[in-house]
């Protein structure tokens, strides 16, 4: 699915942004966007974050994978699945000089749009929770905190938002 967004930069710039699966020719511009995005959670972390390790050639090729682009650019990407009655957003990233233009937040409303059109009833997601501002905008996006828990090593908080 296919959706374009259309974000004012300022007064004069206005930035088009489209939304599309994945292909395998933007694997290496995904693996860039999650190293960039996620390399200054690593000192808070004490460790690199698990999206920055992704298997995005397995994750494309399932097609579990969207990428935000603007100006012939891969800018961000999600990563998310239907599991049953919910969909899991396992990841969103967006490169940090795009970052504040809304574009993560576009990407989360689409797989809550691919989510109902899908007939999952939530979507659940979980950040680290040194990833503060994560924590603080989830709840602003209508998610609920439903967890914490170490997993695979990480401190992780779990959301869910109904749908």
């Amino acid at each position: 699915m296919e959706q374009v967004l259309t974000q004012p930069i300022g007064l004069k710039h206005v930035m088009k942004v489209e939304i599309r699966t994945a292909l395998e020719t933007d694997m290496a511009d995904i693996q860039l966007c999650a190293q960039l995005a996620y390399t200054r959670y690593v000192q808070r972390m004490g460790k690199e974050p698990a999206p920055m390790h992704a298997d995005f050639a397995r994750q494309i090729a399932q097609g579990c994978v969207d990428v935000a682009i603007s100006e012939s650019r891969v800018v961000g990407y999600v990563v998310s699945y239907p599991e049953d009655s919910k969909f899991s957003l396992e990841s969103v990233a967006v490169l940090p000089e795009y970052s504040g233009r809304g574009i993560g937040k576009r990407l989360i409303e689409h797989v809550e749009n691919t989510a109902k059109n899908t007939g999952c009833e939530t979507v659940e997601l979980y950040t680290n929770e040194a990833m503060v501002e994560n924590i603080s905008m989830y709840p602003k996006m209508g998610y609920v905190e439903v967890s914490r828990r170490r997993e695979d090593g990480f401190n992780r908080v779990f959301f869910r938002k109904q749908l």
